[in-house]
């Protein structure tokens, strides 16, 4: 006799789906519900800037003071791109709204570093292959040096 499928498998939702056992993890679920939140507050025209400052006054204390950093060398490195939230993390957009670099706090996914990441749209091409994040623990004069320099190429 052939094995008849579960009536419920894995991904599907149910009771497994929301315990967290199958399907994405609570941090993921707020994630997606938060970006769902910005794309209807940006039809009615968001102000990024408080946004951005909102998302980083949630960050625990232990690791806000970094991510203030990080806003101010982003705002300071590349005036031009435009603060906003992007699945609830920091994020900074160029003129046409497509997010070229964002930092995602250690305690948005119960990671154990912050990272700073660009997307697709940052010009920061170099041959073959460039690394696209950087994990951050801490910020040293080295650290913001090189986080400037990158900032400004990927901002063009």
């Amino acid at each position: 006799m052939a094995e008849k499928p579960s009536p419920n498998p894995a991904g599907k939702g149910g009771k497994a789906a929301k315990e967290g056992s199958a399907g994405f993890s609570a941090e993921e679920r707020a994630a997606m519900k938060a970006r769902a939140r910005e794309l209807k507050e940006a039809k009615r025209g968001a102000d990024g800037e408080k946004d951005v400052l909102a998302a980083i006054a949630a960050v625990p204390q232990a690791e806000r003071q970094l991510c203030e950093q990080l806003h101010e060398i982003v705002r300071r490195a590349a005036p031009a791109l435009l603060p906003k939230t992007w699945y609830g993390m920091p994020a900074y957009a160029n003129a046409e709204e497509k997010v070229v670099c964002f930092f995602k706090p250690a305690s948005k996914f119960k990671d154990r570093y912050l990272t700073f990441g660009f997307n697709d749209v940052a010009k920061l091409d170099d041959g073959a292959m460039w690394p696209t994040s950087f994990a951050l623990t801490k910020l040293t004069a080295a650290v913001e040096r090189e986080l400037v320099a990158l900032v400004k190429k990927a901002a063009g």
